[in-house]
């Protein structure tokens, strides 16, 4: 009864807060196990605290805040004065720059949103000034930023991995094909738009300057994909790790992040957190409901007498996503949706990790498609740009990763190669 009358208060107050999704799930599960389970909202909270009391969760605030701590320091702007120098000497080199500045980036913070707003602030201005088309700036800059999605450490990828008990580690190794496919894909469609321009001047000398400058910022991805692949540390060892590098580096070899710095960057990790962990917690409760009540089973027996085709099934699963994508934030839809479709994929034979590779790429688009994308909607602030401008800026990105998508989805090896 107390359990009862406190999930009550709890979901008045977040409905007062406009937490809807949240409000939403807590509706949901309190209702499944009223009506399903035995009547005891007690044991909501108590498959609560079991299902999230896992060490791998810990990496997520890890990462967060590694990924704040290199933002708010100097290393975004010391991989971006790295890459506008080696690609200097190539046709449409600061187009090339741009997109090779975003992944780089993706892969020291983790966060699509973070390298969108890190890059784009130096990026932009600079290729506006360079003679570069508005159209093709924005749209590169909201796609490239999207990187950090899918280049490990990702957040998503470990919210897919905890919701479907699949290895961490083994999702980050697969993202590395993706990624760079992805990131392939746009640095040859920015050579190849912008192939007659005037290719600058090698400087050996400030290129050493850059790699001198750059290179505490480039070992971070290694650090942390050399130590899970080597298997020197776990996924949540690696994100302990992350921190303790970016806290070393921005406090002692950059000297760019004070003390007050610090003091907002974990203020802001905080405030995410305490937006992400309530949702995660009930999600995982509802998850371990119906696993109790064998919802997943039932649903891969009810399917598996109508699919019978891995290649329709992905298909099918893929226009889902997509479509889910335009309205619904990444990590809402991997919390809801990932217990359910990766048992459905696994019956036809998909394998978990090559799914969860698949799921975030789909989602990943997502941050690029009208009405609620979410990149779209922070380009639009940052750039103070029309959101429409932003979307037709986007097209031929879009195709490109709608090319990506295919590929990761009908290539496993792409993604389980260097797990074998």
């Amino acid at each position: 009864m107390i359990a009862g009358f406190g999930l009550a208060a709890l979901l008045l107050l977040l409905l007062l807060l406009r937490q809807n999704l949240l409000v939403l799930l807590g509706v949901a599960t309190a209702y499944a196990y009223l009506a399903w389970g035995d009547g005891r909202l007690g044991n909501l909270v108590v498959d609560a605290w079991d299902a999230a009391n896992r060490d791998v969760l810990l990496s997520i605030p890890l990462y967060i805040l590694a990924g704040n701590l290199m933002a708010r320091g100097a290393m975004a702007e010391r991989l971006i004065r790295l890459m506008r120098v080696v690609s200097a000497p190539v046709p449409g080199g600061l187009a090339i720059a741009t997109v090779l500045s975003c992944a780089l980036f993706a892969a020291v913070s983790g966060s699509g949103t973070v390298t969108l707003l890190a890059v784009g602030a130096v990026m932009y201005p600079a290729l506006l000034e360079a003679g570069y088309s508005k159209s093709f700036a924005l749209g590169a800059l909201c796609a490239a930023g999207t990187l950090g999605i899918i280049v490990p450490p990702s957040i998503p990828l470990i919210l897919y991995g905890v919701m479907t008990q699949t290895s961490i580690a083994d999702l980050f190794i697969a993202g590395v094909g993706p990624a760079l496919l992805l990131t392939s894909l746009m640095v040859g469609y920015a050579l190849l738009r912008h192939w007659r321009r005037r290719a600058g001047a090698w400087d050996r000398g400030e290129a050493w300057r850059a790699l001198r400058e750059g290179i505490w910022a480039l070992c971070m991805p290694l650090l942390i994909l050399g130590g899970i692949y080597s298997g020197h540390f776990t996924a949540t060892e690696s994100a302990a790790v992350a921190v303790v590098y970016a806290l070393i580096v921005e406090l002692l070899v950059y000297r760019e992040l004070g003390a007050a710095d610090f003091y907002a960057v974990v203020g802001e990790t905080t405030r995410l957190l305490g937006s992400l962990f309530p949702v995660l917690m009930m999600a995982l409760s509802l998850n371990v409901f119906l696993t109790y009540q064998q919802v997943p089973e039932l649903l891969v027996g009810a399917l598996a007498a109508r699919l019978d085709d891995p290649v329709a099934t992905l298909l099918g699963i893929n226009l889902f996503l997509l479509l889910l994508g335009c309205v619904m934030d990444i990590g809402s839809a991997i919390l809801i949706l990932a217990p359910i479709l990766q048992p459905i994929t696994a019956a036809q034979g998909i394998d978990s990790v090559h799914f969860g590779i698949i799921m975030v790429v789909n989602l990943e688009i997502g941050y690029l498609t009208p009405p609620l994308g979410l990149n779209l909607i922070v380009a639009m602030t940052a750039f103070r740009e029309n959101f429409w401008t932003i979307c037709r800026a986007m097209l031929p990105f879009l195709l490109l990763m709608l090319l990506g998508l295919v590929t990761v989805s009908f290539w496993p090896a792409l993604s389980l190669a260097l797990l074998d």
